[in-house]
């Protein structure tokens, strides 16, 4: 073996392609399907002593929650083709995934079919593509594309979640079924970017904190006239300066500097939020 062999670095890792399209033409195909379904809505309720909660399920509710799994599914699929990955292990790795389905069939369903909804697809279908290419090389901590590719992830959570909330509260969902959706994302989004973050430490507790102080302030904030997106933003800023101040904690910076980008960032998302409430 000649030394221009030997010090050559590693081939760059990517996803097989074949898997990935395998996965794509899957989850596309379930989109695509949405539109031209109509299936009856089914409505059932919950009766509980003094109180009786009504819950509706349409198709597509069903698809956004099937292709969420369809797109965990397929990331744990991709990355059994990954040396660093063996099995029982990667679970991590589709969270991410799984929540970017999630909100792009949420999305979806707000939408009529007409070329907004193609042009929504084409953007979310690039995403996801995206999504499961980084979390493909975040995997392995010495590959020299890990920084940009994290650092991809953590805005795509935030995105995510931003999304997410603002399909919630444009929906008008009833308190009991708004809050849990607010608390699943804050904690998802917390979890996986604290992840990131801090070198593959999960971090339950804070998570946890952070995601019951977003659902506390979305309870406080439910029945006021507050636009769709000025009620994303409040709780972008809350939940994105939290995640700062938790980070700032367990790399145990200095209190005099660990509060400034944290609350620089939530003030500038609550100032926006404050010009598309008049606006938007």
């Amino acid at each position: 073996m000649s030394l221009y062999e030997i010090t050559q670095p590693d081939e760059k890792r990517a996803p097989d392609a074949n898997r990935l399209s395998v996965v794509m033409a899957v989850i596309l195909l379930g989109y695509a399907f949405m539109p031209f379904i109509n299936i009856p809505i089914t409505g059932f309720v919950l009766q509980l002593p003094g109180a009786g909660f009504s819950f509706q399920v349409d198709f597509s509710t069903l698809v956004s929650l099937l292709v969420a799994g369809l797109a965990a599914s397929g990331m744990l699929w991709l990355l059994h083709g990954h040396p660093s990955v063996g099995r029982g292990t990667g679970y991590q790795h589709i969270i991410l995934p799984a929540m970017t389905a999630w909100a792009i069939g949420l999305t979806l369903n707000m939408l009529n079919a007409g070329l907004q909804w193609w042009v929504v697809l084409t953007l979310g279908s690039l995403l996801l593509g995206l999504v499961f290419w980084a979390e493909f090389i975040v995997v392995d901590l010495s590959d020299a594309r890990h920084v940009p590719a994290a650092i991809g992830l953590n805005a795509i959570s935030f995105a995510l979640f931003l999304m997410l909330v603002i399909a919630i509260r444009a929906a008008e969902m009833r308190l009991y079924l708004e809050i849990p959706v607010v608390l699943l994302a804050a904690f998802v989004v917390c979890l996986r970017t604290l992840y990131l973050r801090l070198s593959g430490r999960w971090m339950m507790g804070w998570s946890f904190a952070v995601a019951m102080l977003a659902a506390q302030v979305a309870l406080g904030l439910h029945y006021t006239p507050m636009r769709p997106v000025s009620f994303g933003l409040v709780l972008l800023g809350l939940v994105y300066a939290s995640v700062g101040l938790a980070v700032g904690f367990e790399e145990e910076r200095p209190w005099r500097t660990v509060w400034i980008e944290p609350a620089v960032m939530a003030v500038v998302i609550w100032v926006l939020a404050l010009i598309f409430g008049n606006g938007l």
